[in-house]
């Protein structure tokens, strides 16, 4: 890569020698909830043959047509510098078989790895002109990271599963059963999406690159206007702020969701790049591919469990704050209740106005949200 070289209007950085990891195993950047359901599923004897089985209900081929009739394969003629990046990101995270990746017309920035059979990478014209060389070699990672986990498999069986849930609406609850499958294979997805946020991460080996990706994902492509601590001070404040009724107004806006909110994924990736973790990963010494069949279901789920618990202990989060006493045996609960909706009254929590209900008016009504 050539110092001050121009390509669609971004700057190309000069190339650099990175760290690779030969053998890596997917184990070593998942994140504990992702890890644990992976490490289960390759247990299951016959997992992949039912799936493959699925293959012929999946709208899988249909994709891999439109990709190819619809939009531009990378390659060495055709979008050469993602093609270079692609084939580098593979390197890095010693996957043997480069998967194919098409740019597809779509002012939306997004990318995606789908597939039972072989994973495809799409990305969209609205990210490749948006991101720089090394936000979009994060990128490209983290789509790399996906198809080394076998991401694609699940991402796509969510996508028919999204379908079918329309399709069998009028059944009675028809829709309910899958959507509850559906439901739990997006909070999985979350996960997964932190986890190739560390591929990602491992691939650029560039914390600010990835962290100035996701601003631009939220913000655009106005970088002079934005500024990454910023940005992730916004995280401490959503997972901070707020009462017991914001806590579930967080749950019912995710829940929809196949990916975190994207300042809540810069916090989890800057946190994770200081952790000892990454360190020892970045120094040689991380779990191996050849040792995946030996990984321990229970060990994994142990481990996940204790994040969770470490999560809702340290959360500033004021409905895991609450769930964190009630676990601990805190007394007065009902107080704690109350004070945790405190945003639904126009004052702090103390003794009962002369309305009588306690809501800081004097007409007897509910109170009005604050602004």
């Amino acid at each position: 890569m050539s110092d001050g070289h121009q390509h669609n209007g971004h700057e190309r950085v000069p190339g650099r020698q990175r760290r690779r990891f030969p053998g890596i195993s997917s184990r070593a950047y998942e994140h504990p909830a992702d890890r644990s359901a992976l490490v289960a599923l390759r247990k299951l004897s016959g997992f992949d043959t039912v799936f493959k089985a699925l293959s012929g209900l999946l709208p899988e081929r249909s994709l891999r047509l439109l990709f190819l009739s619809d939009s531009v394969r990378v390659s060495d003629r055709q979008f050469a510098h993602l093609n270079d990046m692609l084939r580098d990101a593979c390197y890095i995270l010693d996957l043997q078989k480069v998967p194919p990746m098409y740019v597809n017309q779509d002012p939306n920035p997004n990318a995606m790895c789908i597939g039972l059979d072989e994973p495809i990478i799409v990305v969209t014209t609205g990210l490749v002109e948006l991101l720089d060389e090394e936000e979009m070699r994060a990128v490209v990672g983290h789509e790399v990271g996906h198809a080394l986990s076998g991401h694609s498999v699940y991402r796509t069986v969510l996508l028919f599963l999204t379908s079918l849930a329309v399709r069998v609406a009028w059944i009675p609850l028809g829709n309910v059963a899958i959507m509850a499958i559906v439901t739990a294979l997006r909070e999985w997805f979350r996960k997964s999406e932190l986890s190739a946020d560390r591929a990602g991460l491992l691939v650029g080996q560039d914390v600010q690159a990835s962290m100035r990706g996701l601003m631009k994902i939220a913000g655009g492509n106005h970088l002079h206007e934005m500024n990454v601590d910023a940005f992730l001070e916004q995280a401490e404040e959503y997972e901070s702020g707020g009462d017991l009724r914001d806590s579930v107004l967080k749950i019912l806006n995710v829940l929809p969701r196949s990916h975190p909110f994207t300042t809540v994924r810069a916090a989890e990736l800057k946190k994770w790049a200081a952790s000892r973790d990454f360190q020892r990963i970045m120094d040689g010494h991380y779990p191996r591919r050849e040792d995946d069949k030996e990984a321990s279901v229970r060990d994994s789920w142990r481990e996940s469990a204790s994040t969770y618990a470490d999560e809702m202990r340290t959360s500033k989060d004021p409905l895991m704050k609450l769930v964190s006493d009630i676990a601990g045996g805190a007394g007065d609960l009902g107080g704690r209740v109350r004070r945790g909706f405190g945003g639904f009254t126009g004052s702090k929590p103390g003794p009962s106005r002369p309305d009588g209900d306690g809501d800081g008016d004097t007409d007897g009504n509910p109170p009005r949200d604050q602004a």
